[in-house]
């Protein structure tokens, strides 16, 4: 039972008009604030992989700690975009079909695809490991302490992919002491999330903590028949998939994770960390609404030719490759419907299967995502000396993940996507940090090594089975790196910051795409297939007449440096000012979406960022007032961007932009329980020359996922009762200027300006075990796309909406 909610004027609220005066936003969201607090709380932060103050840190960072976002609602990583300045996070990419898929872009510099070929922009990390895949990388923050979004090129510390910046999760150490909580949610569409943490002692050196989290709701778009289709459906199993599944809703949730930790401390200069976790995901797939059809070409005009016109009208017609006999051309829709080839009419696909409402779909396709994600990672701390530390980080983790989703909203299988993905990597860091130089010198050395490899398989089906791609592929990338980071303390104000990662990166890759129905051949004439048609068509591999890609592994090799150099100056001891130079780079790769032949596998180059940083940090107002300003310039070479190619979304060099502007973060204490957050960023990134080959993108295109402006105003109020409970008050109001979610700016995937608000209460007892919370979240239900593709070919053009307006109530017992 989700419902919608919406307070009308709330979008309007007075008190937002009040304090969008104030320049804006935390660096940091701090703890729950008790009745009476003199002063902001120290935030810690490991930004530099070691502890400090985000304050003394010369990077521009967004810090939001377990309290903060218990108290807001926030559940996953994709919730905290709305509250970091020049931070763009969607839960989805265009046709994954899941909401584990984090879609991250900061600063204008991201990915928004799955696929195993393309590597993030932005680099996710749990407890110093990185996870290599989008797919599972939003992550239930369960049991988490603290999270930190790094902006700008990471590369010299946390080196490949993070060219637009980093999201680090750490999560909680186990107590030495006997501690537990438990909590249970329920809310909108019979949302039911249970979870308990305990930490257990189990030897005066051995601790532990297990932690265990279920999250179960229906989704909000509702399949609906679509009038007159019985008799018309496509038999599923006529086609090839990563698996088999319906649901009578899409956009819900059924995921369940556990972790489990243990830490052992001993009576030496030594202490170990040992984590393991598990997930599980089998929900439908995410909401997909179909936004136009194109009918007057393409796969969908000869689908509606095919099921149509008789047999005699279609061996009449000549003109598709001077092919006269359409007969085997149209065998697959025509039989897949059930009827006979003589006889007529059938269901045509158009824009009859249009709704008019993005909650509700004529697509009864396929509708899943299922995912198992686990790992285990050992982390041993070494004190070598009193200034001298020696870290070893050992991870393992492996992804399963099989997904499907009905892409044209109807009853037909016009576009229908499924995909698996195998995936295992290995990691391997060493960190020696340290002091020198009578503790001015500051010190971080590393050697990191990473293996991943695995397939992914594509399945997708178009119109009604005219073009059956099928494409297993298989990957494997290495990496070698070796990096330092000097932090040097000229005189008790000035700092000097000097580092570099050279990291040598290989990667295999081999295709085997292939079309199932043969339409190249089809087309041609040269029909049924054989030797012969399959030299004169191009297809590259003898023996195999239908396989796209040339035989035989592709390796790629790349070396690379990023340097970072800065200093910072240290006006009084509450205001600092920084400056910075950095590098980022994302290696390149091959494109495996085909569905013609090629003779040599198509790649695409290495993406890069150079990135100059001005920022002053400051705490005011005898630190009730903590205000942190950063501006920065990006030069963006290489951009790796997808283009509809055909069908098929490809992956090229679009070209080079110029990225520039500036972010403020603050928060204040107000005084009488009173507390006032924000953020405001500004973008201006403009492409500066594009490559003429990619077509749909000139200089006046503007890049996915990058807004001009966006700001927001969190206030929140803290009040102590009578009987020594307290109650806190909070509200966080997020607007967010147009921007475009594809490549070719595509008009029907236009996100249009937003303006959401969430909002909570929360009651704590006076001896603060029990808490209770009541909230809601887009409060005043503004709707608007978060992902969405446009296939002209197969002649579809669909996106995902955001959830509606949902509310939730939590019981929280700690122990």
């Amino acid at each position: 039972m989700r419902i919608a909610m919406h307070v009308p004027g709330l979008r309007r609220w007075g008190l937002l008009a009040g304090v969008s005066a104030l320049v804006v936003a935390p660096a940091a969201l701090a703890a729950e604030t008790p009745p009476v607090v003199d002063q902001l709380q120290d935030v810690i932060v490991t930004a530099q992989k070691r502890a400090e103050n985000v304050q003394d840190v010369p990077i521009a960072v967004s810090s939001f700690s377990a309290a903060a976002l218990e108290g807001k609602g926030i559940d996953d990583v994709q919730r905290i975009g709305g509250l970091a300045p020049n931070v763009t996070l969607d839960a989805g990419s265009p046709f994954s079909g899941s909401t584990s898929v984090l879609s991250a872009s900061i600063r204008g510099i991201g990915q928004d695809d799955f696929a195993f070929n393309l590597d993030p922009g932005v680099g996710v990390y749990v407890d110093g490991v990185y996870l290599a895949r989008t797919v599972g990388a939003n992550s239930d923050l369960m049991d988490v302490d603290h999270i930190e979004v790094l902006k700008g090129p990471q590369g010299t510390l946390f080196g490949r992919n993070t060219i637009g910046g980093a999201i680090s999760i750490v999560t909680r150490q186990p107590s030495e002491q006997y501690h537990a909580t438990a909590a249970i949610t329920g809310g909108s569409f019979n949302r039911i999330d249970v979870g308990a943490s305990a930490d257990i002692p189990l030897t005066d050196t051995l601790f532990s903590t297990i932690t265990v989290s279920s999250k179960k709701r229906d989704g909000y778009q509702q399949v609906v028949p679509y009038p007159g289709a019985a008799g018309t459906v496509t038999d599923a199993a006529a086609f090839s998939r990563s698996g088999n599944g319906t649901s009578d809703t899409q956009g819900g949730q059924n995921s369940q994770t556990v972790r489990a930790k243990l830490y052992w401390k001993g009576s030496g200069p030594v202490t170990d960390t040992l984590v393991a976790d598990y997930t599980q995901e089998d929900q439908s797939a995410t909401a997909n609404s179909l936004l136009g059809t194109v009918t007057g070409g393409g796969l969908s005009a000869l689908y509606n030719a095919c099921v149509t016109l008789p047999v005699a009208t279609l061996n009449a017609i000549s003109g598709v490759g001077g092919n006269p006999n359409f007969t085997n051309l149209c065998t697959v829709p025509r039989a897949v419907v059930g009827t006979a080839l003589t006889t007529g009419p059938r269901l045509t696909f158009g824009n009859q299967f249009l709704t008019g409402d993005i909650d509700k779909t004529y697509g009864n396709g396929l509708s899943f995502s299922r995912l198992q994600s686990y790992g285990i990672a050992n982390t041993l701390d070494w004190e070598l000396g009193e200034d001298l530390d020696l870290k070893s980080i050992t991870a393992y983790r492996r992804l399963l993940w099989r997904t499907g989703l009905d892409a044209d909203g109807s009853p037909l299988t016009i576009a229908e996507l499924s995909f698996s993905m195998d995936q295992h990597q290995t990691s391997q860091e060493f960190q020696l940090t340290g002091k020198a130089l009578d503790g001015r010198l500051h010190f971080v050395n590393g050697l990191y090594f990473f293996n991943e490899g695995g397939n992914l398989h594509d399945y997708v089906t178009f119109d009604e089975g005219l073009l059956q791609l099928d494409g297993p592929n298989k990957l494997d990338t290495t990496s070698v790196a070796a990096y330092t980071h000097l932090n040097y303390q000229l005189t008790d104000r000035i700092g000097l910051t000097l580092g570099g990662r050279y990291t040598w990166e290989h990667k295999t890759f081999e295709g085997f795409q292939s079309d199932l129905n043969g339409l190249n051949y089809k087309i041609s004439g040269c029909y049924p297939v054989s030797e012969a048609c399959r030299a004169a068509l191009g297809f590259p591999v003898a023996g195999e007449p239908l396989r796209y890609y040339p035989a035989g592994v592709n390796t790629k090799d790349f070396y690379i440096f990023t340097p970072r150099l800065g200093a910072e100056y240290h006006l009084t001891d509450d205001v600092m000012a920084y400056t910075s130079w950095s590098k980022g780079f994302k290696s390149g790769s091959w494109t495996t979406r085909l569905s013609n032949p090629l003779g040599t596998a198509p790649g695409f180059g290495p993406e890069k960022a150079e990135t100059v940083e001005l920022g002053v940090k400051s705490e005011l107002l005898d630190r009730r007032l903590r205000l942190n300003v950063a501006g920065f310039h990006t030069d963006y070479t290489g951009i790796q961007l997808n283009f509809q190619e055909g069908v098929s979304p490809t992956l090229h060099n679009a070209g080079d932009a110029e990225i520039w502007g500036g972010e403020v973060e603050a928060q204040a204490l107000l005084g009488g329980g009173f507390t006032l957050d924000g953020t405001l960023g500004y973008l201006h990134a403009r492409y500066t020359s594009v490559d003429p080959r990619v077509v749909g993108v000139t200089l006046d295109s503007r890049l996915p996922k990058t807004p001009d402006l966006k700001f927001s105003v969190s206030p929140a109020y803290t009040v102590g009762l009578a009987n020594g409970a307290s109650l806190r008050v909070t509200v966080d109001y997020t607007h967010t200027n147009p921007m475009y979610n594809d490549t070719a700016n595509t008009a029907l995937l236009e996100r249009q300006s937003t303006n959401v608000v969430n909002a909570s209460v929360t009651y704590t007892t006076a001896d603060e075990r029990w808490q209770a919370t009541v909230g809601g979240s887009n409060i005043t239900n503004d709707r608007y796309l978060t992902t969405g593709n446009e296939n002209d070919a197969a002649g579809v053009i669909f996106g995902t909406y955001s959830p509606p307006a949902q509310w939730f109530a939590t019981l929280k017992y700690k122990y």
